[in-house]
């Protein structure tokens, strides 16, 4: 937080920050593909340390073999493994998604819960995979703590916290419930598109001006607009 800034001036720069980010990524959604909340949980289960571009490419022929827990939870092992291979660290993918799965069917006859609570009580899924699935999948209102999403709090003074349940109390704070799960995916393709990690473009950011790391970056409007990525890696 800014020297002498006060709870209530965080709170109005940090909301200002979201609108002009809301107006500059009118697009921004979740950018795993899926169709119903069981294939949410399992692409963002194996979205871990990968591309979300690697799990959409193999989505269609995983959940074309596999599209219910039940299925999944009766998956040859070997089977699973091969469409998951192009993803990394496939055998410890396979073995979530059985355990999960499996769980599904033996504690919630085969259906995604849809409370936080429940949710990570399942095999492999933590609190940013639950408030992905909440959010995406349920309409109820979460903050989804992923790298991009703590480095900007942090850069943007809105937290000093490093704790990924600590970020997301703290950012929660400052914002309306009803605006968790947008505020996520904008500040996340915010992250993937100017504000690197490395070199982010701030010269080319448009929400500089409220941001108390601007600096970081190159400041230099046309070196900066060659950092700006219309599409994320991801």
């Amino acid at each position: 937080m800014p020297a002498a800034e006060t709870p209530t001036a965080l709170v109005r720069r940090a909301r200002k920050t979201h609108r002009v980010l809301a107006e500059t990524y009118p697009e921004a959604r979740c950018e795993l593909d899926f169709d119903d909340p069981f294939q949410l949980l399992v692409v963002t289960v194996l979205s871990a340390q990968t591309t979300d571009r690697r799990v959409n490419a193999v989505r269609p022929t995983l959940f074309a073999a596999y599209p219910d827990a039940r299925a999944m939870a009766a998956a040859d092992r070997a089977v699973l493994e091969e469409i998951v291979g192009p993803l990394g660290f496939f055998r410890a993918k396979t073995e979530s998604l059985l355990k999960l799965s499996a769980h599904l069917v033996e504690h919630h006859d085969g259906q995604v819960p849809p409370r936080l609570v429940d949710l990570v009580e399942l095999p492999g899924v933590g609190r940013k995979t639950a408030n992905v699935v909440l959010g995406n999948a349920f309409d109820v209102p979460g903050i989804t703590v992923d790298t991009h999403f703590g480095r900007l709090a942090r850069r943007l003074g809105w937290t000093d916290e490093t704790d990924p349940v600590k970020v997301e109390h703290a950012v929660g704070a400052l914002f309306p419930k009803k605006d968790w799960t947008m505020l996520s995916h904008r500040l996340i393709w915010h992250g993937r598109r100017r504000c690197h990690a490395q070199r982010p473009a701030c010269g080319a950011c448009p929400v500089a001006r409220w941001c108390p790391s601007y600096g970081e970056g190159p400041t230099d409007p046309e070196t900066a607009a060659a950092l700006v990525k219309t599409e994320a890696r991801r």
